[in-house]
Order: structure tokens, then sequence, then C-alpha cells
């Protein structure tokens, strides 16, 4: 089993920035590719970003290039997602996941899942 736990979740402006955290325990981190998802009201859970197990290699929606960096530190147990100039549409509950393959955007193939924590993007 992986317990995830994510936080730095918030109210920000459009425009501004935040970074999310997920700490993991239980397995061993490194052997886990690590994804975002998220899902806003009303709306089906959707990818945002995933990197692989070393954390050389990473792979973004469209809706998100240029603007979110995902990464991890396997000594930390943690990976992370830099949101950047924040839009409205960003508003949703983000979550972490953790599974075998980086590259891939559909969520039944990730095993492990944080709860979620919210963002809050004003206009």
């Amino acid at each position: 089993q992986v317990q995830l736990v994510e936080s730095g979740g918030g109210l920000v402006q459009a425009g501004g920035s935040l970074r999310l955290s997920c700490a993991a325990s239980g397995r061993t981190f490194s052997n886990y590719a690590m994804g975002w998802f998220r899902q806003a009201p009303g709306k089906e859970r959707e990818f945002v970003a995933s990197i692989s197990r070393s954390g050389l290699n990473t792979y973004y929606a469209d809706s998100v290039k240029g603007r979110f960096t995902i990464s991890r530190d396997n000594a930390k147990n943690t990976v992370y997602l830099q949101m950047n100039s924040l839009k409205p549409e960003d508003t949703a509950v983000y979550y972490c996941a953790a599974g075998p393959f980086y590259r891939t955007s559909k969520s039944y193939q990730y095993e492990y899942w944080g709860q979620g924590t919210q963002i809050t993007v004003s206009s």
C-alpha cells in the first residue's frame, strides 16, 4: 500500500501561483510513477501531469502545458506541482496518484490516490 497526502491548496487570484505537495508513505516511493489529476464540480476527473520514477520524464495535459511543472524528490518521498499563471478554470480538487506508468492520462492506470486538496482561483 502507498498512502498519499496532498497539501498546499487554497484560494488564489487569477494570474497567481501555488505549489502543491504530495507526501507518500508505505512502499518505496521511487518504484512508482506519479501523477496529478483534478476534478471540478460537475465534471469528470481529468489528467493534469505525470512524472516518471526517476523524475527525468514528464507528461502534461495541453491545458496546463507551459504553466504547470511537476517534479519529485525521491529522498523526501514527495511529488510537487508548481502552478503558475492560474486561471479560474483551474479551480478544482487536485489529487495525486501513484502507478506503474508515467506516460498515461488514464486514471484507472493509477493504483493509489490521495484525498485531494481544493484549489480555487478567483477572477
